[in-house]
């Protein structure tokens, strides 16, 4: 049944004319449905935090979205901030272009000054790599310094990018990482298909703005790349 993949998807709304009562609808499907969380811009956690009292939904917010590019003590301070309001997941984007010139002890201490800030209050780092603009090398190294930073998931996409999850990302991803870190696959997942395709090739989490029409199999608009 679609609704039992509920619980692996993240209801996300990251639009940046995203308005409250956009913000509140979404909160309102995730408890109705039984989503695994939220995931909204920053400005939107304390609004989701209060509208999820209850309601078993947790609220996920991103940092260094979606650009990655911001320094690691502004991501750092950007998370503490957001878990501060209610987060306790944080989708953060890598410095990319760190990745493609080897500055990889920058990525490192870019992705643990996150995770030590999560870990600070028990909430979980979930690390977009942006596989789109990666080679598949690059993928790799990657998901290693992802682990080493004390990563607690790693993520494919933004949506924001030049493409989405693949199934041979996350396989890939997977692989890399092993069993005891997530796989968040995230961009252009629109039907409950392509959910399964994703879990089967090792996703654990599934981002998605078109979670309700997923879940219910309901034609509708698919909410954008995301």
């Amino acid at each position: 049944m679609p609704r039992d993949l509920a619980q692996f998807i993240d209801h996300t709304l990251l639009r940046p004319d995203a308005t409250p009562a956009d913000i509140d609808r979404l909160c309102d499907e995730a408890a109705e449905y039984g989503f695994a969380a939220v995931c909204i811009n920053p400005s939107w956690v304390a609004r989701a935090k209060r509208r999820l009292r209850n309601a078993g939904v947790t609220v996920a917010s991103v940092v260094g979205f979606p650009l990655g590019a911001n320094t690691p003590e502004i991501k750092a301070m950007e998370a503490r901030r957001a878990l501060r309001d209610g987060a306790r997941e944080i989708d953060m984007v890598i410095n990319i272009g760190a990745l493609k010139g080897d500055k990889h002890d920058l990525v490192k201490r870019d992705i643990a000054g996150v995770s030590d800030a999560c870990r600070e209050v028990g909430a979980l780092n979930k690390v977009i790599i942006e596989a789109a603009y990666l080679t598949d090398e690059e993928k790799v190294i990657a998901c290693r310094l992802a682990v080493a930073g004390r990563a607690h998931y790693v993520k494919t996409s933004t949506g924001f990018g030049p493409g989405g999850a693949t199934v041979f990302d996350v396989a890939l991803m997977r692989e890399v990482v092993g069993a005891k870190v997530g796989v968040k696959a995230a961009g252009g997942i629109h039907t409950a298909d392509e959910v399964r395709e994703m879990i089967t090739a090792g996703a654990t989490r599934i981002g998605a703005s078109a979670g309700v029409r997923i879940v219910t199999g309901e034609e509708g608009e698919s909410g954008g790349s995301y």
